[in-house]
């Protein structure tokens, strides 16, 4: 699969899948997995239907004898409202413009018309929870003698039949070309779920080179987050691991492999991709890529990051070729879409927040003081929103009566007098705090003490503290600021 566009109507916002992703998960930076938001309750009864495919291919130019390497585009349907169900329906082709440019392989799924250059593929129910369903695998590759400069664009239409009645997609094109050069693609690992801590995870991750050119050598890079451990350092690669200090959350790994990838070569590279997972995982993800490798790739990867270098046995994906010498530069690739991917894995794991806060006291009337208040985590996991992006923990905070608020921490917002709702990082690492300092004046003393308290919110639908949480009756807490015995 390649970088897809999902096109919208007129002033509908959404997100278009980005070429390449850094790997090292920082504080903020996110990627969003496949899944479409649901649909707010005040618009239960509209949807939209959304047609996902890459915005372009490059296809590689057939040999003198006619033969080309052949590619595939994967069209994909989803739509927004989870409470309206999409039974099934029809995503439409017109391939006509690449007639000279490319062949066209229809798959089962689609009946094409008396002259092959467009065709209907039916489609069943989109109710998989938000994500997008593959509907259609074409094959397409470079038609025998068109010329180099060849292009031509391949339009997609659909509709559907669901419970609030007709959808009828946004249009999408692919715009198709011609070059010469390596085409490095990676398969796509499925998500996982229910992993034990503790567990080996195998991870069939498989290389391919779908272009008319050799990558000499390759650049393999890869991300496990903090609840997952490398199973192996292999000697060709160089590893960063865990530095809270400087948010990165998880191991990057950044191999050379000196195998060449011949066109229509596939390689086997499971032992880079096997992961265990630790007592501390819970919601994880697993990024990899791939490029044909040059100096200057190798150096915008590390980013003059302290790497350290593997002491195990090379990564070889194949049997290593006789010597011969290696080059610094590559040709580009053809199509980069495919060239990353990411997977999420689930463990089966607790992690215990709990509300914490100080109490303040021997106060009077004009003192400046601080309330701290925050969110603790117990473990044994770590958790974090690497998908969604969503703070681990969302708090509502009720000050004390008799202060007043002269001070506000970042990441917290007003909601009324003395109330705030506070949002921690996307991240909380086992046994650490998440704190909100409050810089308040004493404007009375309360007889007996004044109270405040902290709760958080357990079900918020992007990262359900409810969901890992065993203990959520210690998920509210209460402070007081009180003045002199």
């Amino acid at each position: 699969m390649h970088a897809v566009q999902a096109h919208q109507a007129p002033g509908r916002r959404r997100a278009h899948a980005r070429r390449h992703i850094p790997l090292a998960l920082v504080t903020g930076a996110v990627l969003a997995l496949g899944s479409i938001a649901p649909a707010s309750a005040d618009e239960p009864e509209t949807d939209a239907l959304w047609i996902a495919a890459p915005y372009d291919l490059v296809l590689p130019a057939a040999a003198a004898d006619g033969s080309a390497t052949a590619n595939t585009i994967d069209v994909r349907i989803g739509h927004d409202n989870t409470h309206n169900s999409v039974t099934g329906g029809r995503l439409t082709v017109d391939a006509s413009e690449l007639a000279g440019v490319a062949d066209v392989t229809w798959p089962a799924t689609c009946t094409p018309a008396a002259d092959q250059a467009t065709a209907t593929c039916d489609f069943g129910s989109l109710d998989s929870g938000g994500a997008y369903v593959s509907v259609a695998e074409i094959g397409l590759r470079a038609a025998a003698g068109a010329p180099a400069d060849a292009t031509g664009t391949l339009h997609f239409s659909a509709d559907a039949d669901s419970s609030f009645g007709p959808l009828t997609g946004y249009p999408a094109d692919t715009a198709i070309s011609l070059g010469d050069g390596p085409d490095l693609g990676l398969s796509q690992l499925p998500y996982r779920t229910g992993v034990l801590p503790g567990s080996d995870l195998a991870q069939p991750i498989r290389l391919t080179n779908h272009g008319n050119r050799s990558a000499d050598r390759t650049l393999l890079t890869l991300f496990a987050s903090h609840g997952l451990d490398l199973s192996q350092r292999f000697g060709n690669c160089t590893y960063l691991d865990d530095d809270e200090r400087a948010n990165q959350s998880g191991t990057t790994a950044v191999c050379v492999l000196d195998q060449p990838v011949e066109p229509g070569q596939e390689y086997d590279l499971s032992a880079a991709g096997a992961v265990r997972a630790t007592g501390a995982a819970l919601y994880e993800r697993f990024d990899y890529s791939v490029d044909p490798y040059s100096d200057e790739a190798y150096q915008q990867a590390v980013a003059g990051r302290p790497f350290v270098q593997g002491t195990g046995a090379d990564l070889v994906p194949a049997a290593v070729p006789a010597a011969r010498t290696l080059s610094a530069a590559a040709e580009p690739d053809l199509n980069t879409g495919d060239n990353y991917r990411s997977t999420q894995i689930t463990a089966d794991n607790k992690a215990d927040l709990i509300a914490v806060a100080d109490d303040i006291t021997s106060v009077a009337p004009g003192d400046t003081v601080h309330a701290r208040v925050g969110v603790k985590n117990r473990g044994p996991a770590w958790v974090a929103s690497l998908g969604a992006g969503e703070p681990v923990a969302t708090i509502d905070v009720r000050l004390p009566e008799g202060t007043t608020v002269t001070g506000k921490p970042a990441g917290c917002d007003g909601t009324g007098v003395n109330t705030y709702t506070c949002r921690t990082p996307i991240l909380l690492w086992e046994k650490a705090d998440s704190t909100f300092d409050f810089t308040l004046r004493v404007d009375r003393v309360v007889d007996g003490g004044a109270k405040g308290s902290l709760a958080t919110r357990n079900d918020n639908p992007d990262l359900r503290i409810s969901a890992f949480d065993p203990q959520l009756a210690n998920n509210t807490a209460e402070f007081t600021i009180s003045g002199a015995n």
